[in-house]
């Protein structure tokens, strides 16, 4: 969870009263949030080793807060959100209206987005205030708040990074460029004369003392051909993202009006972040919480573009679902004065069976439907309405009852089975991994030479996400390699003269328009979901001393024999020796030394034949196949379990993989739940 930082006096001038310690930890607590220390500047710096007695007597006494605030509440990591949320809270104000207005002039600034930006930091969003007051501490704050957003949701820069400039010093319009580094000069903000080329400005940045704090960020752009960089219409650099803001536009206490730009690979999330530093301090505008729109032109494709977004969003949530899981219960009106406590006002209660509620049978007592501030982004679905309910009536007011049930806790069965695999797939030698369950279509099937087409040629096989955060985050996995290749690449510097083996059992997600799942209503209704989850086993193996293909092959032996199938040659050669005796035993005596299956579950085997699968090598790929028995320990019927073999140097080329190890590697990816003991 994030901290931020306030100095009590003016938390407490802001709330309008004093609190005492204890007091201000009951309305952390009754909020949300806490108060994880108290102590100031100079103690701060005693803990942190500052030794010079003399330059601690320098620093402030003032008594600060340290509160502890969810990561996704943006809006609370500063004192102006805090303090406003707070207000709203205790019922001191009501919550702000955000404007955002046309310029007085009538005609929007303009940021001119260059193709060739695609490359390094495609998106850009801006606002402008006007009439800004600034003191001391307000544009502390204004920095502060800059920080905590690049440590949280901006990813230490990766995604978002924020520019903030005097728009008295500039003359647009603006160009957001990519050129190359050593055709960009300009004077940086941590320095005052001393002018810079890009390259300079970053090889500068990683070893000079002053400027460590900037030194993490370097290697995001240092590599690539072209450095992103914000013109005006006078060619004055605004900034080099993600980087350095330029020393002509820094802000100061005299600036009046703001431009604020915010470069991203992230669309969504430089909206969330354009939005949480306009809505926190357009307070102190000339006319309070009202910005500028700003007009972004993408060259690429003709897009025009308008921000700050501000967008009002509603969403609801149905009123016996409050009241059940919470665990109280409480008028629909009651509700409303508590969404609006959490600054999701104006709410308003929907009866049940009225057109607006849908129609009969949306939910028993109708919803209740909030309006979502921009400041709110961490509202995404109707449990985040009643969680905000739940601590607004507060978690010490909800009545202790005894449950109505009485049940007992177990594993579910799909989940033991695999955890006792998981027990004997790391004796075997192998670590387990965990990976991301989305990924993007490129990783899941052109990466792996494979194509995205179902099997019975009805469509993609793939779930896709409607509104991904990223390119990354397009769909849900289909096959575990993925994640077992990147895990790879994230271990390129391993020595593989100890063969590095690894595993993962987890889900993939696989279209399937007949997949059904009890209705949310209750009963015995089943719904479409249109999609299954599968669990699957994915085991890799490399190392400079072989491709590993036999090591896989024995783990594959391994987990048939744990799970009881026996391969398909020892159940014929149990029925020879029946039938022919000794002698005619040995002559199918063809199962590897120790793979036999002591206790073999009937009319089940499985067999490995040669594999056809464009993600591994040619003739060096098996296909696993599960079989059913007849009464004559025949095949009945099979079905494909998976494949193992040596992966395609292609695919290993295609991850990043060829130049870093030129060892052949190995995987096996298995579908387990066939495997799983009936019941």
């Amino acid at each position: 969870m994030p901290t931020v930082g306030v100095i009590r006096d003016d938390l407490f001038a802001l709330l309008g009263r004093s609190y005492t310690q204890d007091e201000f930890e009951l309305l952390c607590f009754e909020f949300g949030v806490e108060l994880d220390d108290v102590t100031t500047e100079a103690e701060q710096a005693r803990k942190m080793g500052g030794g010079d007695s003399s330059a601690n007597g320098a620093l402030s006494t003032d008594v600060i807060y340290k509160i502890d605030v969810p990561a996704n509440r943006y809006d609370l990591l500063c004192i102006e959100g805090l303090a406003r949320a707070f207000r709203i809270f205790l019922g001191l104000q009501t919550p702000p209206e955000y404007e955002v207005s046309e310029p007085k002039t009538g005609e929007r600034l303009l940021m001119t987005v260059e193709a060739e930006t695609a490359a390094v930091r495609p998106f850009v969003v801006c606002a402008v205030l006007r009439g800004v007051t600034l003191d001391p501490k307000r544009y502390q704050s204004f920095i502060e708040l800059q920080d905590k957003l690049h440590q949280n949701i901006c990813r230490r820069r990766t995604l978002v990074a924020i520019g903030t400039h005097d728009l008295d010093t500039l003359t647009p319009p603006f160009r957001y460029r990519a050129l190359p580094p050593e055709a960009i000069n300009f004077v940086p903000l941590t320095e005052q004369t001393k002018s810079f080329d890009a390259k300079s400005l970053l090889e500068h940045y990683k070893t000079d003392g002053q400027s460590k704090h900037l030194a993490p960020y370097v290697d995001i752009i240092y590599d690539k051909e072209r450095y992103p960089v914000i013109y005006d219409a006078e060619d004055r650099v605004l900034s080099l993202p993600p980087i350095i803001n330029g020393y002509h536009s820094r802000i100061q206490l005299h600036t009046k009006d703001i431009f604020i730009e915010c470069t991203a690979t992230d669309y969504t999330k430089a909206n969330i972040v354009l939005d949480t530093v306009v809505t926190m301090f357009s307070e102190y505008c000339e006319k309070p919480f009202a910005s500028e729109y700003v007009d972004i032109l993408y060259e690429a494709d003709g897009r025009l573009d308008a921000t700050p977004k501000m967008t009002l969003r509603q969403d609801e949530a149905a009123v016996a679902d409050v009241n059940s899981l919470i665990g109280i219960d409480i008028s629909p009106r009651r509700m409303c004065e508590l969404c609006d406590k959490m600054q999701l006002g104006p709410a308003r209660h929907v009866k049940e069976g009225t057109q607006e509620d849908g129609g009969p049978g949306r939910g028993r007592g109708g919803v209740i439907r909030v309006t979502i501030p921009p400041t709110r982004h961490d509202i995404m679905h109707s449990v985040d309405i009643i969680e905000d309910i739940a601590v607004a009536y507060g978690y010490n007011n909800v009545v202790n009852t005894i449950p109505k049930t009485l049940t007992v806790g177990a594993p579910q069965p799909l989940n033991h089975f695999c955890d006792l695999l998981r027990d004997e797939i790391s004796r075997a030698g192998f670590s387990e991994t965990l990976t991301h369950g989305l990924c993007s279509i490129s990783e899941n099937y052109e990466l792996l030479r494979r194509s995205a087409e179902s099997p019975n040629g009805n469509g993609p096989e793939y779930v896709s996400l409607s509104n991904p955060a990223n390119i990354e985050y397009e769909i849900v996995r289909t096959s575990l390699i993925p994640g077992m290749l990147k895990t790879l690449h994230a271990n390129r510097g391993a020595a593989l003269s100890t063969p590095l083996k690894l595993f993962e059992i987890s889900d993939v997600v696989l279209r399937d328009l007949e997949a059904t799942n009890p209705s949310v209503s209750g009963g015995d209704d089943l719904g479409i979901v249109g999609a299954r989850n599968q669990r699957r086993l994915a085991a890799l193996y490399a190392s400079m001393q072989g491709s590993g293909f036999e090591i896989l092959h024995g783990l594959v032996t391994r987990v048939m024999q744990v799970v009881q199938v026996p391969h398909l040659l020892q159940v014929q050669e149990k029925a020879k020796e029946v039938a022919g005796g000794e002698e005619e035993d040995k002559k199918y005596s063809l199962i590897p030394s120790g793979g036999q299956t002591l206790a073999p579950r009937p009319k089940l085997a499985y067999r490995i034949t040669e594999g056809a699968d464009p993600c591994f090598f040619p003739g060096r790929c098996a296909q696993i196949f599960l079989c059913r028995l007849d009464d004559n320990d025949g095949i009945a019927s099979e079905k494909s379990l998976g494949f193992f073999g040596i992966v395609h140097p292609e695919v290993l080329h295609n991850y990043g993989l060829a130049k870093i190890h030129a060892y052949p590697t190995s995987i096996v990816e298995l579908e387990l739940e066939s495997l799983q003991y009936e019941t």
